[in-house]
C-alpha cells in the first residue's frame, strides 16, 4: 500500500494540518503517557494534557470554544480492523511518526465500505492534523514493523463515553460509543462487541 505524506493535494478531502496551538510542552507531557506491552490503549480524557496551555488554544481555535477532551491512543498497530466517525472533527497530534488509515464518508454504501478504498498517510511526529466529520479513521499505524507510537487525540468533551439507547435501526446500528460510529471488520474484538460489521474486500496490514 502506497503510504502519501499529508503534504499530498491527496489528503485535502480527509483533512489538514493544523498549526499555532504552541504544542513544545504537550508534547513532552504526551510522551509521558502509558504505552501497553502490546496493542493499543485509548483514554478519551487525560488531565495531564487537558491542564496545559495548548488545551486552551486547542479549545478556541481548534473547536471554536466548544468543551473538548484531551486523550490519547498509544500503542502498538499495523493493521485495520474498524473504521470511525464523528459528527465533528478530530485533531489528532502523534508524539512520533505514525500513519492513519482512512476513508471517506461519501465511499460507504448501505453503510459498509470496501477496504481497498483505504488510503494510508503518513503523519510527521508533532503535527496537528485536523481529521474532518467525513473522514474514517480509527487506532493510527506505527511506521514500522514493531513501531510503537504516541498520539493525543482531541474531540468535544463525552465523545467515546458510554452510547445513547436508541433503536438499532439504520444508522444508529453503528453506534458504539457517544458521537461515535464504528464499522468492523468481521472476526474482530470490535466485531464481538457488537460493532456493526461493515468491512470488506482485501486486508489492510502494513508491514506484514
Amino acid at each position: 500500500m502506497e503510504i502519501i505524506p499529508i503534504s499530498d493535494p491527496r489528503f485535502a478531502p480527509y483533512g489538514r494540518a493544523a498549526e499555532g496551538f504552541g504544542l513544545s510542552d504537550f508534547l513532552s507531557v504526551l510522551r509521558d503517557t502509558p504505552m501497553p506491552e502490546a496493542g493499543t490503549c485509548y483514554e478519551p480524557s487525560w488531565p495531564a494534557l487537558e491542564e496545559l496551555p495548548a488545551a486552551e488554544a486547542l479549545r478556541d481555535q481548534g473547536f471554536g470554544g466548544l468543551d473538548i477532551e484531551i486523550g490519547f491512543c498509544n500503542g502498538y498497530n499495523s493493521k485495520l480492523t474498524c473504521l470511525e466517525y464523528h459528527r465533528s472533527s478530530e485533531i489528532d497530534i502523534p508524539a512520533d511518526d505514525v500513519i492513519l488509515l482512512l476513508a471517506l464518508q461519501t465511499e460507504l454504501e448501505e453503510y459498509r465500505l470496501d477496504t481497498g478504498r483505504v488510503r494510508a498517510f503518513l503523519v510527521p511526529a508533532g503535527t496537528a492534523v485536523e481529521l474532518y466529520a467525513t473522514t474514517l479513521h480509527y487506532a493510527p499505524c506505527g511506521v514500522g514493523r514493531g513501531k510503537g507510537f504516541r498520539m493525543a487525540c482531541v474531540l468535544p468533551r463525552g465523545t467515546n463515553l458510554a452510547s445513547p439507547q436508541v433503536p438499532a435501526v439504520g444508522e444508529a446500528r453503528l453506534l458504539l460509543g457517544r458521537n461515535k460510529w464504528v464499522i468492523a471488520s468481521p472476526g474482530t474484538p470490535e466485531a464481538e462487541a457488537g460493532a456493526f460489521v461493515g468491512l470488506h474486500g482485501p486486508a489492510v496490514e502494513l508491514f506484514a
